[in-house]
């Protein structure tokens, strides 16, 4: 199987790369972007019996690995056979 996980700061999290990021767009004559917010996103593959099975050890992966949890949120965006 294979997973993508989308890793992202909380909201209420300051964003300083996403900032200079909006700031570059303004900068280069992207004015009606408004707000960016920086994020990463994992590419898995694994061995599970079931999509359930694949979510859990995603689940587990995400909070012990990929997220920081205090200051980030994890989505489980896709699972495909």
């Amino acid at each position: 199987m294979r997973a993508l996980v989308h890793v992202t700061l909380k909201p209420d999290v300051l964003d300083p790369q996403g900032k200079a990021i909006q700031h570059a767009c303004s900068s280069l004559g992207y004015g009606a972007v408004e707000e960016v917010r920086q994020g990463k996103l994992f590419e898995v593959a694994l061995s599970a019996n079931s999509e359930e099975a694949a979510r859990k050890v995603l689940a587990e992966l995400s909070e012990k690995l990929l997220a920081n949890p205090v200051i980030e949120d994890y989505e489980i965006v896709r699972i495909e056979a």
